[in-house]
């Protein structure tokens, strides 16, 4: 009988009530904090608190920071186009959920 090969996957399910200090969002998304202070002033990310320091991102804040990586690397995208297509992306999911 052949052996089969399995593969162990390890992860944290996140969601708006998980809350993350820029640190950990650093982290998670392997960026530097300077990368994601960038974002919150182009509006791509909205955290809880006055400043860096005491700033608490939503768990889902994740997925729109790889999503603009991505959209920088694979299309060249600055980020006022990646907050537009989050934008985007946010209704469209609105709709299809309202149907």
């Amino acid at each position: 009988m052949p052996h089969e090969m399995v593969r162990v996957v390890h992860g944290t399910v996140l969601d708006d009530e998980e809350d993350l200090t820029l640190g950990q969002l650093c982290r998670m998304c392997r960026l530097h904090a300077e990368a994601l202070i960038a974002m919150v002033e182009a509006g791509i990310l909205e955290p809880r608190g006055e400043t860096p320091g005491t700033w608490r991102f939503p768990g889902t804040s994740v997925t729109h920071v790889r999503i603009v990586v991505r959209l920088q690397r694979d299309l060249g995208v600055n980020l006022a186009g990646a907050a537009l297509v989050l934008d985007l992306l946010g209704r469209l999911e609105r709709l299809s959920r309202a149907r």
